[in-house]
């Protein structure tokens, strides 16, 4: 599959190849809406917690008689029915993650970036270096490429530090390793901006 890779002056360089089994296969919502599901539940943090019986203050004696004063029986001052007692059926500390196997993860991350192509929604770039920190001169790049929000995809281990600088300030644009693709980052961006030495590791990775 051959695609355009530009400049940050939305300038054609060359054309390139790419991997077509990692960026054209036909898209399946369902792993799509399954990656989801697992990512949203990975991040929950599941400390929500209340005190059980054990737990509270109180004294776990018989608080009068069982029988002679009038009131029902009672064994201990900690149930849930006395002021300051314990939670009935509470919720507790808890892992709320599901599984999703490798496979399942790796198609619905080709998915994605498939959905985004057949959308003409992503957009190779050759390099996110650029000569200065300035905000305003970076915005004045990417107004060139005309979207709401977009998401930077860089390949090695760091991004240009002018380019991180300069669009630390801009709304709605972020920038990910390539190492951190996901479903959820993909498809909540308008734009996906991928820098050309990150292309070969994605299709390695996805492969």
């Amino acid at each position: 599959m051959k695609k355009e890779l530009l400049n940050f002056e939305n300038k054609k360089i060359k054309d390139i190849n790419i991997n077509e089994t990692v960026w054209g296969i036909k898209v399946l919502p369902d792993i799509i809406h399954q990656y989801l599901r697992y990512q949203n539940a990975k991040s929950r943090q599941g400390s929500h917690k209340t005190k059980s019986r054990s737990e509270v203050n109180g004294r776990a004696k018989k608080p009068f008689s069982q029988k002679g004063t009038g009131n029902a029986r009672q064994g201990s001052s900690k149930p849930p029915h006395f002021r300051g007692g314990a939670t009935s059926m509470g919720p507790v500390n808890r892992d709320h993650s599901i599984s999703l196997n490798k496979k399942e993860k790796v198609l619905a991350l080709k998915s994605a970036l498939s959905s985004k192509m057949s959308e003409n929604n992503i957009i190779f770039i050759n390099s996110f270096g650029i000569e200065t920190h300035k905000t305003k001169n970076l915005n004045s790049k990417l107004s060139k490429f005309n979207f709401k929000s977009a998401l930077f995809v860089y390949g090695g281990e760091v991004i240009d530090e002018n380019f991180k600088k300069a669009s630390s300030n801009l709304p709605r644009v972020s920038s990910l390793s390539y190492k951190g693709i996901n479903v959820k980052d993909i498809i909540s961006y308008e734009k996906i901006f991928i820098e050309e030495k990150s292309i070969k590791e994605i299709s390695e990775r996805l492969s």
